[in-house]
């Protein structure tokens, strides 16, 4: 569920009342609203004629105020100007101030303690931090409370009720918003661009560093493989037999029957007249 999506539904009951009242009863009907758990906007109210009526009202013209206070003005107006409207009870101050820490911080994500004490009235660190904390379980706002540093971190806040004549400097500044978004992705464009740019001529020239080092390795390879060729055959060279000349074919028969005949003296003297 969205961060406080049901206080709509809240007002509601105090909508179909004010369809029906006026004078004192839509005076006692504002206060009700006030006053009530959970209730934190109040324009659908604010439009009903019978409630603006109040205005005209010097009895119940303060609680046309009160009502416009809780809608879209702060505790400081409340402070500053306590003649303007009716007594607050503990449950309107308390709602009051709540209301307040979620104007300040639709101006500022970080809330010094030191400047929600001062503007909320606050007696000490400790009561703030539970105020704060009360705000954060009634889903009024999200954030943490940083106690090194004394502040509000503020994540989200509700949105409050817009007051009348406020509309333009809200359009304008989320146009400005809007042109400064459109300045940043422009610039966020130009830069992604020359990173991919960059990226881009670091991959050719890993690619040609790659070719170029295979190249270079494949050539000593080759260069080695010849040089290992050319030692194998220098090596089968050296080991070779040698070729040895036979004696001709008459001379060996002549020397192998002498030597024959030396080794046999029967034959020699057999063949004597």
């Amino acid at each position: 569920m969205d961060l406080g999506s049901n206080f709509a539904a809240k007002l509601e009951p105090f909508l179909l009342i004010a369809k029906s009242v006026k004078g004192a009863a839509a005076a006692k009907l504002i206060q009700d609203a006030t006053s009530a758990p959970g209730v934190f906007v109040f324009s659908e109210l604010l439009e009903f004629p019978n409630i603006q009526e109040l205005g005209n009202n010097e009895q119940f013209a303060k609680h046309l105020s009160l009502l416009q206070l809780f809608a879209y003005k702060t505790y400081q107006d409340f402070s500053q100007h306590k003649d303007g409207f009716p007594q607050l009870n503990q449950a309107q101050i308390t709602k009051l101030k709540h209301l307040s820490i979620v104007t300040l911080a639709s101006a500022r994500r970080i809330l010094p303690y030191g400047e929600l004490l001062k503007v909320l009235e606050m007696p000490n660190v400790r009561e703030l931090e539970d105020l704060i904390i009360d705000a954060i379980y009634l889903d009024i706002l999200r954030g943490k409370l940083d106690q090194k540093e004394g502040q509000l971190e503020v994540e989200y806040t509700m949105g409050r009720d817009l007051e009348p004549g406020k509309l333009e400097s809200i359009l304008s500044a989320l146009q400005d918003w809007s042109s400064t978004t459109a300045s940043v992705l422009a610039t966020l464009d130009v830069k992604i661009n020359d990173i991919t740019k960059e990226t881009t001529w670091r991959k050719a020239r890993q690619v040609e560093y790659d070719s170029h080092l295979q190249a270079q390795l494949k050539e000593i390879v080759d260069k080695k493989e010849r040089q290992n060729a050319s030692r194998r055959a220098q090596v089968d060279r050296d080991h070779a037999p040698m070729d040895i000349d036979e004696p001709p074919l008459e001379l060996a028969k002549g020397k192998n029957r002498k030597a024959t005949q030396e080794n046999n003296p029967k034959l020699r003297k057999r063949n004597k007249f």
